[in-house]
């Protein structure tokens, strides 16, 4: 397919009528996912830890973005960079671990080219000896490790490999305030000074954009999510809280707290306004990250894209200090969306191997409910642009 054969882009304003969408080639062709990898996750920036996993300097740990191996890691001025995790010298995989702790040092296990917590090099055999190509004592910052752009947000690490970054403000802190309609209503959620109560690893056999479609709408919820419409029963209608800016679902009456049978979480964080009360909004940060707001925690994802069938989902349930300090028992309100993971993840699952039948060749079709589905699909055909091959006919 070439670049002609791109789809036209669609209105995804209301409507009776059904839209086109990706085809299956999309969700199966790993040419496209190399250029997604290029594209996107490489250019973009892609929430890569929760800060205070990094708690003490050398805590290091490592994440796949895109084609590149990344490491994140705790310096001993107690900031948080990223590297590339491959060493200067010969190019291998300075840590293989996923995470870890290291004293004062990386150092390279094939020959031990040592770098400091900032990426310098500090120590190589015979380093005294070594002259770069103009005779000089070689440059310890110039072979250091190679840095990776790092914010920190809503006590997150977030990182972008593109050589010019674009507008954090703009892609990130942009995305949540197009979503609720106000740049400081998710500040009253103190999303930083939030703890992790709980962390599940989800490993889905899937395209991470089935995923993303899956978060957006909610037109299967009544088919697929009983518990979840118990407690927001207005998603037994199939409209997704993302449809409308700034709309939260709101809680039955009958409902006291975001769990698994509706009774009574914690207190209200402390800086949710009464409008937010009693209220869940979800978020789609582009293009990996979903937030969840509810009163009393949030629920936090963040995707890793590993194969065009493949994608690691890692999801934060975060509460407050005092409920993590105290031992308080977080199940019943993690059990709820846990549900709902598995549920969408066996979904995205059973939808997978259907995508390269001949039934999907050219797409399927989004109903009304799902008309915000189609700006994200002329999103991505965007970014690829002339290097991708998205689309439907």
């Amino acid at each position: 397919m070439t670049t002609t054969d791109l789809p036209d882009t669609v209105d995804p304003a209301p409507g009776p009528a059904l839209i086109r969408t990706l085809g299956g080639e999309s969700y199966t062709s790993p040419a496209i996912f190399e250029a997604e990898q290029e594209h996107v996750f490489e250019a973009m920036w892609f929430c890569a830890v929760r800060a205070g996993d990094l708690a003490h300097p050398g805590a290091f740990r490592k994440i796949q973005v895109g084609r590149e191996s990344v490491l994140v890691v705790r310096g001993r001025d107690h900031e948080l960079r990223a590297f590339l995790n491959v060493c200067r010298h010969r190019g291998a995989m300075l840590c293989t671990e996923d995470e870890g702790q290291v004293r004062r040092n990386l150092r390279c296990p094939y020959h031990a080219w040592t770098y400091g917590l900032d990426g310098k090099l500090v120590a190589a055999p015979n380093m005294a000896s070594l002259k770069d190509a103009s005779g000089r004592d070689i440059d310890r910052v110039e072979f250091g490790l190679v840095p990776v752009a790092l914010r920190e947000w809503l006590g997150y690490a977030w990182v972008c490999l593109a050589d010019d970054p674009p507008s954090f403000e703009a892609e990130v802190m942009g995305a949540i305030t197009e979503r609720l309609g106000d740049p400081t209503a998710i500040d009253n959620y103190r999303i930083d000074q939030l703890e992790v109560g709980r962390r599940v690893v989800y490993d889905v056999a899937a395209n991470w954009k089935l995923i993303v479609e899956n978060f957006m709408e909610c037109y299967h919820c009544a088919t697929i999510h009983p518990e979840l419409t118990e407690v927001l029963p207005e998603f037994k209608d199939g409209l997704a809280a993302q449809y409308f800016v700034g709309h939260g679902a709101e809680f039955g009456s009958d409902v006291s707290g975001f769990t698994i049978d509706g009774s009574a979480g914690f207190e209200t964080l402390p800086g949710v306004a009464p409008e937010q009360d009693r209220k869940y909004y979800a978020i789609t940060v582009r293009p990996t990250v979903f937030v969840n707001l509810v009163p009393d925690h949030i629920i936090f994802h963040r995707m890793y894209p590993m194969a065009h069938d493949r994608t690691i989902v890692e999801c934060d349930w975060l509460y407050t200090e005092d409920v993590i300090a105290e031992g308080r028992d977080v199940s019943r309100s993690v059990e709820l969306f846990h549900r709902v993971n598995e549920q969408d993840f066996d979904a995205c699952e059973r939808t997978q191997p259907a995508m390269s039948s001949r039934a999907y060749r050219h797409g399927g079709v989004l109903v009304p409910a799902e008309h915000h589905i189609a700006e994200f699909h002329n999103w991505i055909v965007g970014k690829l642009g002339n290097s991708g091959n998205e689309g439907g006919e």
